[in-house]
C-alpha cells in the first residue's frame, strides 16, 4: 500500500520572534520522523513524505496516498491538530486517528474536562482564568495547577505551576497569560500516583497496552511532582536519561481495572479513534482521574529517550514497527481497507 506520512518538523526558535521557548516542542525531529517512515516501510511498499505546511494541500491533492499516517501537531492557531485532517477529509483521502472535532476538543482542556464531566468520568475541578484577578479561591480549593489552556508536551507547565496561595496563583496565572497569549486553565492539584495508558484500537477491539507510573522519586529533591517542562526535557535527557517510568506499573487488580475503565470511557466520550494517549491521576482517595488525552501521541524510538507509548509498546511485546504498523491497521479496518 502506498502511505502518506503527515508530520511537523521541530525547528530551530529565532530569539526575535517573540514566541515561548518551548514553541515547538510539540513538533517531531528528524530522526522520529524517519523512524516511522522506516517502521511503514516495514509493511508497506512506499512512503510519501509531506510537512504540514502551507504546501501540504497540494502535495496531498497532487500525490493522494492510499491512507495516511497523520503525525502532524500543527504549528498555527487554537485548532492546529484538526487542519491535516480537515484537509484530508476534503481531499477524501483516509488517514489514522481521530477526526478534526475530537483533536480541537482534546486540545482545548477545558472544552474535554466539560465533555468528561458530562459523561461521568472523574477529572479534576477546574477555572478558565482570562484574568489574573479573577477570584478562583472561591470555586476552588488549594493546592491548584496552572498551564496553558491550548498545549501539549508538558508546554508552559513548569516546575512553579502549583500555587499555594492567592499571591502564587495570581502571578502564575499572569505569566501564563502574557507568555501563551492564551487563557490559563486552573485545576484543583491532584495529590496521588500518576499514570499513562497508551490505547489502540476502535470499538470492541479498543485495549489498553501495559500502564506506565511517572516515578517521581527519580527527580531531584525539591522538584516538585509533576511531569513539567523540565522534567520532560531538561532534567531527563537521552545522554542522562532519568529512571522516569515504571512500566508495567506495580498495581492492585482493582486499580488497574479502575484505571483503563476510565481510559476508555474516556477515549469514547471524546471519540477518539485508532490510538490515544491519556494521562490519570488519583486523588487523595485513590480515585483515578483525567488529566488530558493526547490523541497524537510522541512516539520517540530511542527507549533512553522516555516516552511513554513505545515503552508501554515495548512492555506489551511491540517493536517500534509493531506499534506504527497497528495504527495503521486500526485505520484500515475502521475504513474497510
Amino acid at each position: 500500500m502506498r502511505v502518506g506520512l503527515t508530520y511537523n518538523l521541530k525547528r530551530e526558535l529565532k530569539g526575535d520572534e517573540g514566541l515561548p521557548e518551548d514553541f515547538y516542542a510539540e513538533c517531531d525531529d528528524l530522526d522520529t520522523i524517519e523512524a516511522v517512515r522506516d517502521a511503514i516501510l516495514e509493511r508497506h511498499g512506499e512512503v510519501v513524505m509531506i510537512e504540514a505546511d502551507e504546501d501540504a494541500y497540494e502535495r496531498l491533492r497532487k500525490e493522494r496516498p492510499e491512507l495516511v499516517f497523520n503525525m502532524a501537531e500543527g504549528v498555527w492557531g487554537d485548532s492546529r491538530e484538526s487542519h491535516m485532517p480537515a484537509i484530508m477529509e476534503m481531499l477524501r483521502i483516509p488517514y489514522t486517528g481521530s477526526g478534526p472535532l475530537s483533536l480541537a476538543l482534546c486540545l482545548n482542556k477545558a472544552r474535554a474536562k466539560e465533555i468528561l464531566s458530562h459523561y461521568g468520568i472523574p477529572t479534576a475541578r477546574f477555572v478558565v482564568a482570562t484574568d489574573a484577578q479573577t477570584d478562583i479561591g472561591k470555586f476552588l480549593d488549594f493546592p491548584m495547577i496552572v498551564k496553558p489552556l491550548l498545549e501539549g508536551s508538558s508546554k508552559g507547565i513548569k516546575n512553579d505551576s502549583i500555587v499555594h496561595d492567592p499571591e502564587g496563583l495570581r502571578k502564575k496565572v499572569a505569566s501564563v497569560l502574557d507568555e501563551y497569549k492564551q487563557p490559563a486553565l486552573v485545576e484543583e492539584f491532584l495529590s496521588g500516583r500518576e499514570f499513562t495508558v497508551a490505547l489502540i484500537g476502535n470499538g470492541d477491539k479498543l485495549k489498553t497496552l501495559p500502564i506506565v507510573e511517572i516515578n517521581y522519586a527519580s527527580l531531584p529533591e525539591g522538584v516538585n511532582h509533576i511531569y513539567s517542562y523540565e522534567a520532560k526535557w531538561i532534567l531527563d535527557r537521552p545522554e542522562a536519561p532519568l529512571d522516569i517510568f515504571n512500566c508495567p506499573a506495580e498495581l492492585t487488580a482493582r486499580l488497574k481495572k479502575a484505571i483503563d475503565n476510565v481510559a476508555m470511557d474516556a477515549f469514547r466520550a471524546l471519540d477518539v479513534r485508532d490510538w490515544c494517549r491519556i494521562d490519570i491521576r488519583l486523588d487523595g482517595s485513590g480515585v483515578p482521574h483525567i488529566i488530558e488525552l493526547n490523541p497524537l501521541p510522541g512516539i520517540l524510538m530511542d527507549p533512553d529517550c522516555n516516552s511513554c507509548f513505545p515503552k508501554a509498546a515495548r512492555a506489551a511485546g511491540m517493536s517500534f514497527g509493531d506499534l506504527v504498523n497497528s495504527v495503521i491497521d486500526a485505520a484500515r479496518e475502521r475504513y474497510g481497507i
